[in-house]
């Protein structure tokens, strides 16, 4: 693992930003800076299907907003393919990953899960799967605490690249960051659930995995984070008061109120302690309702 701090927000651009990203956008910030490091803006678009230039720029945009700005040049998914493949054929010439033609309605009866290897063949179109059975994984997680990971509980062999020819984020996410010498990584809390099988891939291809620390999620009165997939609007660019609202979610008190944006995360950058936040999910305020839903 590289001795120097280097962390990462890796937005994917199928909407503008909204208040949820943004949180993990600045706590990601804050801790890089807190610890002279290095922070990276990398734009997750694998996912061609979904993703878009226009909102790409928006994301971009709104960030360069809130003065968060990247240290080296913004790295791009889909510019990325050739590598990805590469790493896929190395899975394939160990005979880790196999073809699969399977449906989701095939799937039904196993819930969606995929927990054997398929009889399938790559004579017709097919995805690729990581033949992923076993590994057991833990590290203690600076706000979740202590985390285990068995890969057969469920047993379920993810995807790498798609039918249609798009390579997967579990696969994506690993070689970049790996490529990028990530060395922590500060999200939400909601990506735990599929970390056991990156940290399977990074055993895989004999990496490192970075450090990695989980953000509790923002959630509306029924419990839904606040997300893309639950209509979380845009946030509005630049605003003093939404940052301070950020701030505040990530556990911060006695914020300043006659700072503008760039002196605030320097003020935020100082007083940031992974240790206020806890494991819980955090419940909207009323007051927030306005620019976050």
């Amino acid at each position: 693992m590289p001795t120097a701090y280097r962390g990462r927000f890796a937005p994917s651009p199928t909407g503008p930003l909204h208040f949820g990203s943004l949180l993990s956008a600045v706590a990601s910030y804050l801790d890089a800076r807190q610890q002279q490091g290095t922070w990276l803006i990398r734009i997750e678009d694998v996912d061609g299907t979904r993703c878009s230039t226009a909102f790409q720029q928006a994301i971009i945009s709104t960030l360069h907003s809130y003065e968060l700005f990247s240290d080296e040049d913004i790295l791009v998914q889909s510019e990325r393919y050739d590598l990805y493949q590469h790493h896929l054929e190395k899975l394939i010439a160990r005979d880790l990953a196999y073809p699969c033609q399977c449906t989701r309605a095939s799937l039904k009866a196993t819930q969606g899960l995929h927990p054997s290897r398929c009889h399938s063949d790559t004579q017709t179109a097919h995805s690729w799967r990581a033949q992923c059975d076993q590994g057991i994984y833990e590290f203690i997680d600076p706000i979740q605490g202590p985390q285990h990971f068995d890969v057969r509980q469920p047993l379920n062999h993810p995807v790498l690249k798609r039918k249609d020819d798009y390579f997967s984020y579990q696969l994506a996410v690993v070689v970049d960051d790996h490529l990028q010498n990530i060395s922590h990584i500060v999200r939400g809390a909601d990506l735990l659930e599929t970390t056991g099988q990156q940290l399977w891939l990074y055993q895989q291809f004999a990496w490192q995995a970075p450090e990695l620390c989980h953000l509790p999620l923002i959630i509306n009165e029924h419990g839904d984070k606040i997300s893309k997939q639950n209509h979380a609007k845009a946030i509005p660019n630049g605003e003093v008061r939404v940052l301070q609202r950020v701030l505040h979610y990530l556990g911060l008190s006695n914020i300043p109120s006659d700072l503008n944006i760039a002196r605030l995360l320097d003020w935020a950058s100082e007083h940031w302690s992974q240790q206020r936040l806890c494991q819980a999910s955090l419940p909207l305020q009323d007051s927030d309702q306005d620019f976050i839903r």
